[in-house]
């Protein structure tokens, strides 16, 4: 009798192909919706405070604070360097224009969207290394919970300067994701494209977005899940790409003044040498997040024995060296390490920035940090893992909350930075002129102006912010001997303009029309020359002629209020 032939079975899947299924990483049960409502939840409560708090620093120089684009078409916002970005700004601008609620809102809501990237990115990172299915769960969530609630997170979140970093993020997250949840061993022409737009898209919204490509390669080359080589595909479109994005940064950094190799004071080796210490304060801040400062006073390395460069510079040889030769034992840490390095690298290497530290710059190398986090976790049974991922999770949102509370104001970040950066010179510049247009304290923001004066130049900025600091508190003769240092320096509508002011509250008709004549020939489009002009003559019962002044100014500005009101007044 014959024995039955044993029935045949199929082959089973390649490592490759068991790697490609995306829904053995991150089922869509109902548990994981919640999950991620609740965490939605909490990023509003976190960043609340400073969802509630003003445009600040640089935010009053992003581009739709010019009158211009009240009513400027979209094609005009999407003209600049940046036009993902701004096409982010025209929505908000369009549903709510200068208020920076929605602003805010925008930038927590693209945060946590990079969580949920960053949390799915751990998985896949988590199951090549070998971690069981519910350690792997739990750990992801813990990875995309650090990501989304780490205090160094606060800069890049209440900063609406920032939200480039956060959209630069979305884009590069989104193409790696798109990389690793390949579905075959190589990737596909449908999928290498998709990871091409998506870095394009990065591209325009920060221009330091390019070298992500090569963090796919390291990606790529760490793990070699398929062999470099069977993604030919995705590395040809890269190089193709690469001529171009070489000369487009090239020509930016060419013609920046406060970044690339223009900056005489502040060369390539210095800048390298000052980043061998800095980015040993981010791996500090990255574990023990204390000390954030908005304007860091961080002294330069001119060589690299200046302020223990060179220990810095040793230092990081063997945190890279321990991290490759023990990629195979400790390969989350290892990856993490490499990561970290090399995301930070087009900020903190040989490129010189004028702020040699950002705490902005570590937003999308902490999910390296992650990468580390997750590796000693990993070492810990579950229940382990959820206690140890909970107390960690609830320590940052405690402190990432205080630390949005600074953001709250104008007024409490740089009351903030100046006792951390008490002898830097913008931060004492700008809290005086947070004293003076935010908390309208003139005297006490003339006596910031003053000690700004010993601490860094004096400058015509200075000099103007500080004669209106002392006209507001009564000091009008000390404010016309600044206004007279200024236009030593340089003449300026400005000046001009804020003189004939003065002269026009001490009764000095012709001496302010005069002034107000020089500044309109300086610069015709100086609104306030008209706001002040037509003052004038409302004051002397000209009501024809302020109204006339009043609606010049209206014309280059239709959202000045001053001219608006005393327009209203003149015309009744």
């Amino acid at each position: 009798m014959k024995k039955p032939r044993p029935q045949r079975t199929t082959k089973p899947p390649s490592k490759t192909a068991a790697d490609a299924s995306p829904q053995r990483l991150w089922l869509p049960a109902a548990w994981q919706w919640i999950a991620a409502l609740a965490a939605l939840i909490l990023a509003f409560e976190v960043y609340g405070p400073a969802i509630r708090g003003p445009f600040v620093f640089d935010d009053r120089y992003l581009p739709f604070f010019s009158p211009h684009f009240v009513t400027a078409p979209l094609s005009e916002w999407l003209a600049g360097l940046r036009p993902v970005l701004m096409f982010s700004f025209w929505i908000d601008h369009s549903f709510s224009g200068s208020e920076p609620a929605s602003y805010h809102v925008t930038n927590v809501a693209l945060h946590f969207l990079n969580a949920v990237l960053v949390a799915l990115i751990c998985a896949r990172f988590l199951q090549w290394a070998s971690v069981a299915g519910g350690s792997r769960a739990a750990l992801s969530v813990f990875g995309g919970a650090l990501f989304l609630l780490h205090p160094l997170q606060t800069e890049s979140v209440a900063y609406v300067a920032s939200r480039s970093e956060e959209l630069r993020g979305l884009f590069c997250l989104a193409a790696l994701a798109v990389f690793i949840y390949r579905r075959t061993g190589g990737i596909t022409w449908p999928r290498a494209l998709a990871a091409c737009a998506l870095l394009a898209a990065a591209s325009l919204t920060k221009e330091d977005a390019p070298a992500f490509a090569g963090f796919i390669l390291l990606t790529d080359f760490f793990w070699n899940r398929a062999g470099v080589l069977k993604n030919w595909r995705i590395y040809a479109l890269f190089g193709a790409a690469l001529p171009f994005g070489a000369i487009y940064v090239w020509r930016l950094l060419k013609g920046a003044n406060t970044a690339g190799f223009g900056m005489g004071d502040l060369g390539p080796a210095t800048y390298f040498f000052t980043e061998c210490r800095v980015l040993w304060i981010y791996l500090r801040m990255c574990v023990l997040p204390f000390g954030q400062n908005i304007d860091p006073d961080i002294p330069l390395s001119h060589s690299i024995l200046d302020h223990g460069a060179l220990f810095g510079l040793l230092g990081l040889i063997g945190l890279g060296a321990a991290a490759w030769f023990g990629r195979k034992r400790f390969p989350l840490a290892s990856f993490g390490v490499l990561a970290f390095l090399y995301l930070i690298a087009p900020t903190s290497s040989f490129i010189p920035i004028r702020d040699p530290l950002a705490e902005h710059r570590l937003y999308l190398p902490l999910l390296g940090f992650v990468l580390i986090a997750l590796e000693f976790l990993r070492r810990l049974n579950f229940s382990q893992i959820v206690w140890a991922g909970a107390m960690i999770c609830a320590a940052c949102a405690v402190l990432c909350y205080q630390r949005s509370e600074v953001w709250t104001s104008s007024l409490a970040l740089w009351q903030d930075s100046v006792a951390k950066s008490p002898n830097k010179y913008r931060p004492r510049f700008q809290y005086a002129y947070a004293l003076l247009y935010d908390a309208n304290k003139p005297a006490e923001a003339a006596e910031n102006y003053e000690i700004a004066s010993r601490l860094g130049p004096v400058d015509h900025e200075l000099l103007v912010n500080w004669a209106l600091a002392l006209d507001k508190a009564g000091r009008e003769n000390e404010a016309l001997e600044k206004l007279e240092e200024a236009l030593a320096l340089r003449p300026s509508a400005h000046v001009f303009a804020t003189i004939g002011m003065i002269y026009a509250k001490q009764s000095k008709t012709q001496q302010a029309l005069d002034a107000l004549t020089h500044a309109e020939q300086i610069n015709p489009r100086f609104e306030w020359t008209y706001v002040y002009r037509g003052k004038i003559y409302q004051m002397q019962g000209d009501n024809a002629a302020a109204a006339s002044e009043f609606k010049k100014a209206l014309a280059i500005n239709p959202a000045n209020e001053q001219a608006r009101d005393a327009l209203v007044q003149v015309s009744q």
